[in-house]
Parts: structure tokens; sequence; C-alpha cells
């Protein structure tokens, strides 16, 4: 049960951090306990296609940010703003990306 838990919080965490809307601090707190379920994950090698799905996902999530942010005119309010949640999405790719590799490394090479 505690592995669901963990697995939903993350998918519920994940959610919010979609939101351009949201305030530093709120980014904050929330990447916080994201982090601390992806821990609770972290000890059991059995989440990796769990996470290489989240880690997937993040990517085409980077991607269509990006190419929302190159729709707008260079310099504008709106394109600032696009530029600004494009890299949160980049920092939580990357903390998803991190954590992928992690386990990765705990389980060593996969047989094929």
């Amino acid at each position: 049960m505690h592995r669901y838990v963990a697995r939903a919080n993350v998918d519920h965490y994940l959610g919010i951090l979609k939101d351009a809307a949201l305030t530093v601090q709120q980014r904050s707190t929330t990447t916080s306990l994201l982090v601390a379920e992806l821990d609770k994950l972290g000890n059991d090698a059995e989440h990796l296609e769990f996470a290489e799905s989240k880690v997937a996902t993040s990517r085409q999530q980077v991607v269509q940010a990006a190419s929302i942010r190159d729709s707008f005119v260079p310099g504008t309010s709106q394109r600032q703003d696009a530029e600004r949640h494009l890299i949160h999405l980049e920092n939580v790719h990357t903390l998803l990306d991190d954590f992928c590799q992690r386990l990765r490394n705990k389980i060593g090479p996969r047989s094929v």
C-alpha cells in the first residue's frame, strides 16, 4: 500500500508542478514534497519503469514548453513568463532523470 500511495503522490505533485501560475513558494514546497516521495521510492529498484515513464513524460513537457516559449516575441512579458515556466519544467525533468539514474545504478546492467 505504501508504494501505491508514494506513486500516487508523485503523480499528484507532478500535476501541480505543471501549473505555470504557481508562486515561487508554492513551487518550492511542492518540489520538496515531490523529492520526499521520490526518496520513499528510491529504496526499491522495482520502480524503475515507473520512473522512466515519468522522465519520458517530463521530457515531452519540456519540448512542448519550449515550443510555446518560442511562439512568443522575444522581450515580451508572455515570453518571459513562458521562459520561467520552461526553466521550472527543465528543473523538474532533471530531478526525475537523476532519480531514474540512481535507480538504474542500483539495479546495474539489465539483461535483454
